[in-house]
């Protein structure tokens, strides 16, 4: 995972690798120029407090004077950080202890004239030694230079320098392997994650599962990666029962279309035509069998498009949507009546779907309801009910009433494709509701459709 991928670029891990050493590169270097710093003030304090260890004044210069007239010039120089001492005239004269003297500057001729004058500057010896000096004025027209070398300073600090840059580097080194393998331990699960999309676009084996350990971001992927290939598998295999039931379905009719029409072609055939009303018979079965195929055809077709084709419409009125199921289902509703009682009640769903499983409730009750009959309906607080006073279903059907191409044993001699119920089912859950079908008391079937929303259609008001 650390090399150059496809088209120059790097891969996460390579580029999480040099994110981290850069990152521990910077927080070395700051900190080794700040130690570096530190360090250097430190000495450079420490220097400059030894220049005037002890204290230049008039005893010190006596001793300068002294030490002119008794030693011989040309004596070899202290070692480091040993003091140089001498005399300093306002004229520029100057007399030094017996080793390599400080050059004079113009300014420590003008601390020698000013009374209590004081100067701290870098300078360098005859010899070309660097040294700092510290210039202090003692009387009228004389001044006292003490000077230290900054070669031991100079030295440790090189010293320093180079102990750092060999720890950065160390620690750069080291910082790169940990990320490296700090990446590989957390793209570890990525990788698996990975392996396991490739897996599936290269085989479409839906049954693959990434193992989830504990509950950090990885984790939570991979529980989501998991919970939506569970999701592909149940709609491909819905999508692969809703193709057998269909072709199920289908079967029967076809056949018997199929042997009608071969009755026909074979009178036809053999000069011995049907009477004319066993033929009307066979052509009203013929016309019969195909509404009921074109009548199943679109309530499939109906069943695979019920969620799609139309967006969510927040703040929908349902009641407004169910007033105009009820128009449609009275027109078709003959001898039996249908009463209504709506209160406003606002969803989030699409309004196509939500209509067309109203309808077939709706549609549902008046089938089943006898002539003359009184078909309930009522919408209050998100729950819509449906009441008819038909006969019922057996207790035992019910837990399947909403699976698809199902149909009861009293509904078996009708017209119907299985489906109307199984649109319902999906129509409510798409739009987040339940739905549920039960016997009612005196007979008849009850439905109840709850879905979550609020009674006002102001957003921001609390929801039932």
């Amino acid at each position: 995972m650390s090399g150059p991928t496809r088209g120059g670029r790097r891969s996460l891990g390579s580029r999480l690798t040099l994110l981290v050493a850069a990152a521990v590169a910077l927080a070395i270097a700051v900190c080794a120029a700040t130690c570096w710093f530190l360090v250097r003030d430190v000495l450079d304090r420490q220097l400059n407090d030894s220049l005037n260890q002890p204290p230049l004044d008039g005893r010190t210069a006596a001793m300068i004077r002294r030490d002119c007239a008794e030693q011989p010039t040309g004596a070899e120089p202290p070692g480091p950080f040993l003091r140089l001492q001498q005399i300093v005239t306002a004229e520029g004269a100057r007399c030094a202890q017996g080793w390599d003297a400080v050059k004079v500057v113009p300014a420590d001729e003008r601390v020698a004239r000013v009374p209590g004058g004081r100067l701290l500057r870098d300078g360098v010896t005859e010899s070309g030694d660097a040294v700092r000096v510290l210039t202090v004025n003692i009387g009228p027209g004389v001044a006292v230079s003490a000077a230290r070398s900054l070669s031991g300073m100079d030295a440790t600090l090189r010293v320093l320098a180079l102990t750092l840059a060999g720890v950065a580097a160390l620690g750069v080194l080291g910082a790169a392997t940990a990320g490296r393998l700090v990446s590989r331990a957390a793209l570890r699960p990525v990788e698996r994650l990975t392996g396991a999309v490739e897996h599936i676009a290269r085989t479409e084996d839906l049954a693959t599962r990434i193992p989830v350990d504990g509950d950090d971001e990885i984790a939570r992927l991979g529980t989501s990666f998991n919970a939506m290939t569970a999701a592909l598998a149940g709609s491909r295999e819905r999508q692969l029962q809703l193709v057998a039931d269909a072709g199920h379905e289908l079967r029967t009719p076809l056949t018997s279309l199929r042997a009608n029409v071969d009755l026909l072609l074979h009178s036809e055939n053999s000069g011995r035509p049907l009477d004319p009303g066993a033929r009307r018979r066979l052509l009203a079965g013929l016309k019969a069998q195909m509404t009921e195929m074109s009548s199943l055809v679109g309530d499939l077709l109906e069943l695979s498009r019920v969620s799609e084709g139309e967006e969510p419409v927040p703040g929908l009125p349902f009641h407004d949507v169910v007033e105009t199921a009820l128009a449609r289902a009275r027109l078709r509703a003959g001898e039996v009546r249908v009463h209504a009682d709506l209160a406003e009640w606002y969803v989030h769903g699409r309004e196509g779907a939500l209509e067309r499983a109203v309808v077939n409730l709706l549609d549902n009750a008046v089938k089943f309801s006898p002539p003359g009959g009184v078909v309930r309906v009522r919408l209050a607080g998100g729950e819509l009910t449906v009441r008819d006073h038909g006969p019922g279903i057996p207790e035992d059907e019910l837990p399947h009433v909403f699976e698809r191409f199902w149909r009861s044993s009293a509904a078996r001699s009708m017209s119907g494709s299985g489906l109307g119920l199984a649109i319902v089912a999906q129509a409510v859950r798409d739009a987040g509701g339940e739905v549920t079908l039960a016997n009612a008391a005196g007979g008849g079937i009850l439905a109840t459709v709850r879905l979550p929303g609020r009674a006002h259609s102001q957003t921001g008001l609390m929801k039932a």
